[in-house]
């Protein structure tokens, strides 16, 4: 029974995948420099500024896409023992995380279709209980044992996410820029087009 399940979770993905398609990269001109415009956003029209970010978003994403790269092999570089350690840690904690509301959710759903007790199921959410209380303890420690990497992590993450929206939120868009974004959206879908989706996250209109 897994394993179609695995394998039809796994085709999905890969023709997700193979549907995606990344925009061209925009110059450095459009980008930042000389035909670039940039102008604050009505705080109170919050709408307008929405729809602002998310079309700079689809637009620019390549060149989002390479600035979050570049920002994280430069933070590797200067220092990467701090970066693994963190990504580690941070890994461990969300396993943890995971692990404990997956059966928790598991523990109410077998208590749901069963009348009586069972043994084995309940000396084995016994045992996963300890494994998870080891696991919060281990993520504990070694929170607090990393917390400068773990922070710093945190920052190299958020660095390029924040320099992401500052310049969606600044940049005015252009004809060009409307137009490929009115011509793109009959396109295939794009990463950035996808992961908006999925935040159920949406323009008000093609051409806006």
């Amino acid at each position: 029974m897994s394993a179609p399940s695995t394998s039809a979770a796994s085709d999905a993905a890969a023709a997700l995948a193979g549907s995606l398609q990344l925009p061209p990269l925009r110059t450095l001109d459009d980008f930042v420099l000389g035909s670039a415009r940039f102008q604050l956003p009505n705080l109170k029209d919050f709408d307008k500024w929405g729809n602002r970010v998310v079309k700079n978003l689809l637009y620019y994403q390549t060149n989002y896409f390479l600035v979050f790269l570049a920002v994280y092999v430069l933070m590797i570089v200067i220092n990467p023992t701090k970066i693994i350690s963190g990504l580690i840690v941070q890994a461990l904690i969300i396993a943890v995380i995971w692990q404990f509301f997956s059966s928790k959710s598991k523990k109410n759903f077998i208590a749901s279709r069963l009348t009586g007790g069972n043994a084995v199921l309940s000396a084995q959410s016994e045992q996963q209980k300890w494994y998870i209380l080891a696991g919060a303890l281990l993520a504990g420690y070694l929170f607090l044992h990393m917390i400068s990497a773990v922070l710093l992590t945190a920052f190299t993450l958020l660095l390029p996410i924040s320099m992401t929206f500052i310049h969606a939120s600044l940049r005015l868009r252009n004809i060009k820029n409307k137009l490929a974004n009115t011509i793109e959206s009959f396109g295939p879908s794009t990463p950035m087009g996808a992961l908006l989706d999925a935040l159920n996250v949406r323009a008000d209109g093609v051409i806006n």
